[in-house]
This record gives structure tokens, sequence and C-alpha cells, in this order.
């Protein structure tokens, strides 16, 4: 169904012809929630202060743990109550009742996984702890609402619905939806099987990237480890005996001990890359009451900081790429069975009904999903897929999440910390540092315990060998304690060395991140917080020096291409939006790429460089994984690759400077088609851009009330200040920084933040789109944690009162 059918569908064809004036003055003129005064409340036990900074930053004062979390609720839902009820949509499934038709797929995919139905049993399994902040997050949620029923969010108004009341299970699905995207990585699994189809055992392994040479570990090696694991290509070759096959938020952390540190104390960075969104995913506050005194990044229905710091200990958060999701390939007794085979003989498939109610339909759609004891069935959303696939993940099991992240924001010391990261179910890199100037890094989730393989690819579901066998325990998981080097650095890059015993992972993004900043901690003998902000703004990129060394080989007679090269040796490999050598970098990487990977890949070429948007539901993380791979091809230049015996994967080209000069020529042919052939114009910003898209933008003229940009941008996908590029697309559409926060644990007055868009997500507020201008320049906010400083500079002061 087209755009135009949908806004039809909606009853929007009248609001979609509307001026823009007119729908600005309904956004600007829509009564706002006061944020000032006295608002009285039931639920409160004492008053609560909600003092708002000039940023809009709530800091909230409560005497009681309980009316802390309540004041949270109530100014995430009168700040983001769109935003929330979007996150809890998502996590349930429930897009389609609100969007209709264009939502369905999505919707059919969160049902079939089940998060909600997961939520709802760790709400009823919730300890007191947990019980007691969740419920009191809740009620002050539902307090809003109740108390603004015609203050509703502009988008509510426009799709002519009321959000209902919250439960404590809708805010462990959006917790839940958040691990989902944090942790997926079974579509690579099934893009393997795919190669594997395609090429045979032997040429899917020579074209899996392994782990550069030379590129950091997030743990430092040295560690005493029993080796492990069956070779790469004995895996893929067992797996296609067994099975008869035929021939997804990355992120940069740092941190310097006192010792590396100008200001005598330990310091921190984080910047989580997400996708650019409107709202932020993120909304800053400070929590302040019973012993808790907590600054930082939280995300709206989470009742919690997720990255920031405390009293004692500041922490951030990278995506850890460790795979804790499997899938398997189920034998069933013939089409339409209800029966499958497991160790112990055939046993009946369990089958889940999901009504999914509709925008526009009369009747819901009724989806019937089967599930094994690996969990739920993939293969009806999966194009082509004739195998019974189901999906084995921590995360569709009940977990302790909740409590682990509520302890992390208590947690005062080292030992606190990793307790609190012991009960987190989601597998991330936390990276840390405390006032008594310690440093460290310690992998938090619950990791699976592999009897066989490495998750590589489709297992055989009635084998035992390949079940999971628990998982592994907090001791086991990396970690590293005031490392030697003075500094730990995780960019989503290798975790252990070889030597570590336990599958963690394959699917490592390559280092390049990680290696710049490494290069620029060791540059000096001490770091201040602007060097560590200006690091945050780097677009220096390792693999764009480390290409153009590679065409010392290629001279070409083409005058275009001559100026071309010319740019590119004589560049400092920055990407900055005015480059004009980032551009022909990118579209001569591009070139390269293609050459080097499409003769072998054939159709699936695009999945794998990223030149092109999967079909259906499943991605790969090889895009993020190949560009070292190319290098190192391009490095070692083996007539063999370009010409292997099976002829319908040979190269195109004799030798591999010939393929250097032939990309060389068909960049330069894009580029002058796209932008001219004045190459003084080919700035990298008017490819590279990036916007803040809303949901409702998709309808004219809501776009220019509900979204921001294109604005001009730098960097790639492999800087440090990282806006990589989107399938087949030179936008910044798959991740930017979406939060950047630098903590000195010696003068807390000294930190700040920023994230992408603003505090609000109501068009008329002036804290809709004011941080894009700091976000975009690297400016940032002070992270404002001192009373005395936050009252000096009080914008609004909200007292909720209880009734």
């Amino acid at each position: 169904m087209g755009v135009n059918h949908w806004i039809a569908g909606l009853g929007l064809a009248t609001l979609a012809g509307a001026g823009l004036a007119g729908l600005f003055r309904l956004a600007v003129r829509q009564p706002q929630a006061p944020l000032d005064g006295v608002v009285t409340l039931d639920g409160l036990k004492i008053d609560v202060e909600v003092i708002r900074d000039p940023e809009g930053v709530p800091h909230i004062y409560g005497a009681t743990d309980h009316d802390v979390h309540f004041a949270l609720g109530y100014v995430h839902a009168q700040d983001r109550l769109w935003h929330m009820e979007l996150n809890r949509r998502l996590g349930q499934g429930r897009l389609a009742e609100i969007f209709g038709e264009p939502a369905l797929g999505f919707d059919r995919f969160m049902r079939r996984l089940g998060l909600s139905h997961v939520a709802t049993a760790e709400a009823i399994a919730m300890g007191p702890e947990e019980r007691a902040v969740v419920n009191a997050y809740v009620d002050g949620v539902n307090a809003y609402l109740s108390t603004h029923r015609w203050r509703l969010p502009l988008e509510c108004r426009i799709l002519n619905f009321r959000p209902s009341p919250w439960e404590a299970a809708d805010v462990l699905a959006v917790g839940k939806l958040l691990c989902w995207l944090l942790s997926a990585n079974w579509d690579s699994e099934w893009f393997r099987s795919q190669m594997v189809e395609r090429l045979g055992p032997e040429g899917a392994a020579a074209l899996e990237p392994g782990y550069p040479t030379g590129q950091p570990l997030a743990v430092p090696p040295g560690m005493s480890y029993t080796g492990l694991g069956m070779p790469l290509l004995a895996e893929f070759q067992e797996v296609q005996r067994s099975l008869h096959l035929v021939g997804s938020g990355m992120s940069n952390a740092w941190a310097v001990s006192p010792e590396r540190s100008a200001t005598g104390a330990a310091l921190l960075a984080s910047d989580p890359h997400l996708r650019p969104q409107m709202p932020s995913i993120w909304y800053e506050a400070h929590l302040c009451g019973a012993g808790l005194n907590v600054v930082g990044a939280t995300m709206p229905g989470v009742p919690v900081v997720l990255i920031g710091h405390n009293e004692r200990i500041a922490w951030g958060i990278t995506a850890s790429m460790v795979d804790t999701q499997d899938l398997f390939v189920e034998r069933v007794q013939g089409d339409g069975s209800t029966r499958y085979l497991t160790p112990d003989g055939w046993e009946p498939l369990t089958t889940r009904i999901e009504q999914i109610r509709v925008r526009g339909r009369d009747e819901p759609i009724v989806e019937t999903i089967q599930e094994t004891r690996h969990g739920p069935a993939l293969s009806p959303l999966l194009p082509g897929e004739a195998r019974f696939l189901t999906v084995q993940s921590t995360i569709l099991r009940a977990q302790d999440t909740v409590r682990g992240a509520i302890r992390l924001n208590r947690a005062s010391n080292w030992e606190e910390f990793r307790a609190a990261l012991a009960d987190l179910g989601v597998a991330l890199n936390f990276i840390y540092a405390d006032r008594d100037g310690n440093i460290g890094y310690q992998l938090s989730g619950q990791v699976p315990r592999r009897k066989k393989g490495t998750g590589l690819l489709p297992v055989p579901g009635w084998d035992p060998n390949y079940d999971w066998d628990g998982y592994l325990t907090a001791e086991e998981l990396p970690s590293a304690f005031n490392p030697r080097c003075g500094y730990v650095v995780s960019a989503n890059n290798r975790i252990p060395d070889v030597a570590y015993p336990h599958v963690l992972s394959h699917d490592w993004i390559d280092g390049f991140r990680a290696m710049r900043i490494e290069k620029q901690l060791l540059s000096r003998e001490r770091h201040t917080v602007d060097e560590f902000a200006a690091m945050q703004m780097d677009v220096y990129s390792e693999p764009a020096q480390q290409l153009v060394a590679l065409y010392a080989d290629v001279e070409p007679s083409d005058p275009f291409e001559v100026r071309a090269l010319e740019h590119l040796r004589r560049w400092d490999y920055r990407l900055t939006a005015e480059s004009i050598a980032a551009t022909i970098f990118v579209e001569l990487k591009r070139r390269l790429l293609q050459n080097v990977f499409g003769p072998r890949l054939g159709p699936l070429a695009g999945c794998y460089v990223g030149s092109s948007t999967p079909s259906g539901i499943a991605g790969s993380a090889y895009p993020a994984r190949v560009t070292g791979f190319l290098l190192d091809l391009l490095r070692r230049a083996d007539p063999a690759w370009l010409h292997p015996q099976e002829v319908d994967q040979r190269s195109p080209f004799q030798s591999w400077t010939e393929l250097k000069q032939a990309s060389l020529s068909q960049a330069v042919l894009e580029l002058r088609a796209m932008l001219g052939d004045d190459m003084d114009l080919w700035h990298w910003g008017r490819l590279h851009t990036v916007s803040f898209d809303h949901p409702l933008g998709q309808i004219k003229p809501l776009d220019r009330l509900f979204c921001r940009g294109p604005y001009p941008i730098g960097g790639d996908g492999d800087t440090p200040c990282q806006t990589a590029l989107g399938a087949g697309s030179y936008r910044a559409t798959e991740w930017v920084p979406s939060y950047r926060q630098i903590v000195d644990l010696g003068n807390f007055a000294n930190s700040r933040s920023i994230h992408t868009t603003g505090q609000s997500g109501h068009p008329g507020s002036p804290h809709f789109d004011d941080f894009i201008p700091l976000w975009r320049e690297g400016h940032y906010h002070p992270m404002r944690f001192d009373r005395r400083e936050i009252l000096d500079c009080l914008a609004h002061m909200l007292v909720l009162r209880p009734a």
C-alpha cells in the first residue's frame, strides 16, 4: 500500500492538504502541561521537586525512592508521551493498530518473537526491589495520563487515538525491545547459510572476514586460556552435511586512569551509535533521593539511567557483538505437521495464536505461531526459506535485567558494579571509572555455553550436541580492571584474544575506530575533557590511509582520474563535510567492494557489501566487517582470488592493478554524473547528510513540522565519529553518535553531555530541536549534578504534591 492510500485509510487526506502554517499553529497552540507551579497527584508520599535547567533536563528531587521514580514516569510522559507510546507498541507488535497496513510486517515479526509475552512473565516474577521501582514509574505515567486527558501529543490527535494506561509489563517490553535491537545476529547466520548454498562450504569460508591482524582488543591479551574451536571450514562442512545445504546499535566508549588524565582523576567518554530519529532515542534526567543520585541518559518508557554517573562511579556502553542467538533447523513430520524431532523423539509443536488489529480492517489478522524447545519459527517471514527455522535467544527468555539496571544506578565501586551487571540479561560492553581512580571493562549478560560449533550457521535442532549448556558465569566473562596501559577502549571491536576458551562471536566489527581511539590516547601523556570532546568528533579514517597507500602502483591517464588520485594522495584522511577527497574515497571503496566480491557472490553481493537493502526482515553484519577484509585482499594481491576454479565466479580483471584502475575509473564517472565535472564542488557533505525523521514525516507537509534536516555531515562507518551510510545510499541513516557523554571523576562540574535533537517530543516546544546545532558542531551542555549549580540556572520548577 502506498503512502497516499495510507493517508486516505487514516482519514488524513484533508490534513495532508492543509497549509503548513495551520499545522504549525496547531502544534504551537496545543496546550502543554505546566512546567512551573504545583500539581496535586494521587500516589505520591511527599513533595517532589522537578527543576528544569535551560536545556530542559529535569533534576528530580524526592525524599523516597518511590516518589523519585514516580516523578520520572510523570516527566517522561509530560515530554515524550508519543515516544513512549511508540516504544511500547514497537515492543508489543501493535503498530498496525494506529498506522495500518504499512506496519503489519513489523508487527508480525514482533508477535512471532513474543517479547511482550516474555515481558509479562518477567513482570509476574519481579522481586520486591524491582517491582517497587517499576510500579512507581508506571503510577507516575498513569498520573499524567489521568490528569492531562485533553493534552495529548499532536501525533495522537492526528492519528485519533488515546494511549491506554501503562502496566509493569509495558515497561519491561520497552526494555526487551532495546535488548533485542542491541543483540540481534540471527540474520547473519541466515545470510551465511545462503552463501553456503550458493558457493559451497569452501567458497563461503573463503568469504568469511577474519578479525584484521593488529587491530585492538577490548581486553588486553596475555590472559592464560586454553584454545578452542572447530576450524571454520570444518564447521561449514559439517553443518552442510547435517542439513543438506545445497552448493540489525554500534558505539564508542573509553576511559583513562588518573596517570593519563590532566585533571588527576579518571576520565570516561561514551557515545552510543544508533539510528538518527525524531525525537531522539534518549532523554537526559537527574534522579536524586533516598540514597540515589544519578544523572545521564534515560530511554522514555524505562525507569532508570542507562548511561551516566552517580556520586561514585561512571559508565558507558557499547554493543558487544557477542552471539546470544542461534538458528536451528527443525525436522518436522511433513507439511502441516504438528510434531518435530527432539533428542527424545517426536514432540508436539507449541502453537500460539496472535490477533493483530490493523487500522482500516474490520477483522484482526490471525497469526498462528509455532514454537519448539528452542524458540519461535521464523521461516514464514523469510523470503524463499523452505526449512523450518527457529531462533533461540537469551532475550526471549525471562531475565532479571531491570534489577541489574536498578542496582547499576546505585553501585558505588567495582565490585557492586560487576554484581549489578551479573543480573543484566543482555550482552553489552561496559566501560567503568570511579572516584578512586579505578578504570575497567566488563562484558555483561547471559552468554550461551555451546556444546558444539560456534554459532556461525543454522544447526540441526534434533541433535543434542548443538544445544546450549547453560550460560557462562560472571567470572568467565571477559573483564579488565586497571590495565597496565592506563586505558580501556571499546568500539564494537573484538573483545578477547584467540586464547579465550569460550565462543563469544564471529561477527566482530572491524577495529578501525578502536585503532584510531587507541592511537589518540597514546599520542599524549595526559588528556583533558576538551581533548576527549575532539576525539568524539574525530572523522579521521584509518582505512582511507591504508587504501590510498595501496594505490601507489596505479597511474591513470585520464585527466579526471589523475586529479582524483592527486586529491587522495594529498589528503589528510579526514572525512569532513567539506572534503573532496572523502567523496572520492567513499565512491572508490564502493566500486572496489563490488568488483572484488561481486563476481563470487552474484545476487548476494549487495547484502554482503552493503550496497543494496536486504529483502524482508533479515540483513547481516557483513557490511560493517568487510572493509578490513578488502584491504587485506588488496595487500596480498593473490591472483588465485581473481580466478578461482569456478568459472562463473571469475573476475573480469586480469590483475589487481587492473581492478584498482577500473574501480577508480568507475568511481570518477559516477561522481561526474552525480556532481558534475567541477571537482572543486565534490564536497562530501553534498552526498553525506543526516536527517532526523519522524514516523509521520512520510506525510507531506507533516515532514516540515515533525522532521529536521537534511544536514551535511562528515565521517563514515569507520571513523570514530561514526555516521554510517545506509544500504545503497550516501546518507547517514544507519548509525550516528546518538548521545555523547564525558565525565570527569575528579570534578563532576567539568562533565558534559548532548544528544541529537532535544529533550521535548512536542514540535511546538523550544526544546524539540535545540540540541541539533550543538550536536552537529561538537558542542555540549553541562552535565549538571550539584544542586547549587542547578538552582543558579533554574529555568522551571514544578512541585508534585500528594493529593
